[in-house]
């Protein structure tokens, strides 16, 4: 995948106006990433994006294998990208559900494991929620954009709402 195909798919996803403010979330939340993990980590995942975004992860990161939690990865996400912190928080939520589409699955299984995981809500695992629930999936993306779609086995959940 090319840069602009992966910037193009998180614009659409996000429905995000422009090529900036697309750039910018992926920015952040990459950089933030590669802040958290260690090096060597970092660049095995880095090796699969396209070489203008993997850079976020690797060359635009000062100090890898940083210790901080989910809230203050939000935090950083969030000053980064300039949006609000809930915002920030799903946009990383969508860009490492593509990561893992174009990542090896040793790469992405590797980004877990250096990630602590726990049942409160501070979980490093709320970062792969789309990823777990599945990704997003062709249908979701011929849709309108804008974030996971209702279950068409169940059409009656959202009826009243058309």
């Amino acid at each position: 995948m090319n840069f602009d195909e992966f910037t193009g798919k998180i614009q659409h996803r996000l429905e995000l106006p422009g090529t900036g403010e697309t750039v910018r979330a992926i920015r952040a939340t990459l950089m933030t990433v590669g802040q958290r993990i260690p090096e060597g980590n970092a660049e095995d995942l880095a090796a699969s994006l396209p070489i203008e975004i993997k850079w976020y992860m690797t060359g635009a990161v000062q100090e890898h294998g940083q210790r901080f939690d989910w809230q203050e990865f939000v935090e950083r996400v969030s000053d980064i990208e300039q949006a609000d912190p809930p915002d920030a928080a799903y946009h990383a939520r969508v860009i490492m559900d593509l990561v893992h589409t174009v990542a090896p699955e040793s790469d992405f299984h590797q980004l877990r494991d250096s990630l602590p995981e726990s049942d409160n809500e501070e979980s490093w695992g709320q970062l792969f929620e789309i990823v777990d629930a599945g990704g997003w999936s062709d249908a979701q993306e011929a849709q309108t954009g804008g974030g996971p779609q209702p279950d068409a086995a169940n059409p009656s959940e959202d009826a009243d709402d058309r």
